[in-house]
Parts: C-alpha cells; sequence; structure tokens
C-alpha cells in the first residue's frame, strides 16, 4: 500500500515538474523575444502594486535578462528530458536525474548564496522531493528486474 502511494506521488511529481518544466521554457523563450522594458511595461499594467514592478525593472540588467532567459529554456529543456526519461523507466534515467538534480542543488544553492533568491531554494526542495521520491522508484525498479 505505501509502495503504491509512493509512486502515485512519483507519478504526480513528475506531472508537477514537466508543467513546471514547460512554463520555464515558455518564460525563457518571453525573455529572449521581448525586452526587460516591455515585460515591465506588461505587469505594470496587470499589476495593482507597482512598487515591486519598478524595483524590478531597476534592478534586472541586460546581463540578468540573457542569464535568465538562457537558463529557463535550458533548465526547462534539462527538465523535461529528465520527467521524460523517467516516465519510459529506462534504467539509465534514474542515473541522469540523480546526477543532474544534484548538480542543479548544488547551483541553485550557489546562486541563492549571493542572490537571496528564496525561489532557488523552492525550487531545489522540489528537486529534492523528485529526487527521493525516484530514488523509491529505481529502488523498486531493480527489485521487479532482479525477480
Amino acid at each position: 500500500m505505501l509502495e503504491h502511494r509512493l509512486h502515485q506521488l512519483f507519478i504526480v511529481g513528475l506531472v508537477l515538474k514537466g508543467l513546471h518544466a514547460l512554463v520555464e521554457l515558455a518564460g525563457g523563450i518571453a525573455l529572449y523575444l521581448f525586452s526587460t522594458n516591455a515585460i515591465a511595461s506588461w505587469l505594470w499594467e496587470a499589476s495593482e502594486s507597482h512598487d515591486w514592478i519598478e524595483r524590478f525593472a531597476a534592478s534586472f540588467s541586460h546581463r540578468e535578462h540573457q542569464f535568465y532567459a538562457f537558463y529557463l529554456v535550458s533548465h526547462g529543456i534539462i527538465n523535461g528530458g529528465i520527467v521524460a526519461g523517467l516516465l519510459t523507466r529506462k534504467r539509465r534515467s534514474y542515473h541522469v536525474t540523480f546526477v543532474v538534480l544534484t548538480l542543479f542543488i548544488a547551483y541553485q544553492l550557489y546562486r541563492y548564496s549571493y542572490t537571496h533568491d528564496i525561489g532557488l531554494i523552492v525550487i531545489s526542495i522540489i528537486d529534492l522531493i523528485v529526487m527521493a521520491l525516484a530514488w523509491n522508484e529505481y529502488r523498486l525498479f531493480k527489485r521487479h528486474l532482479a525477480h
């Protein structure tokens, strides 16, 4: 019963990670297509409070804009690949997942150390949860192969 519940959580986690990958990909593409000023203008029109938009526009440099565009697109593609691989239940997909998510977490914590962006902590926690669920699935996968 517990294994079945953990498997269900694993599938839900993969679906959420896949959706997150799509959002990252869309956000990264939007950053490539539109300037910081255009994005700030749209946010300005859609928001009731303009203080955070002014801070965003003032602090979001061209260099950061390019970094986040690249990061979101590459992170989205890689996470999408991880989700696809885990859904196909290929042994190497589990190994790649553990290595890639460990590297992502290390980088996100490094970046957090000087940006203090809480979103990086949230993404790292999600990655840890997916890793734990993937580890459980891998353990079951290996046990199934042994029989």
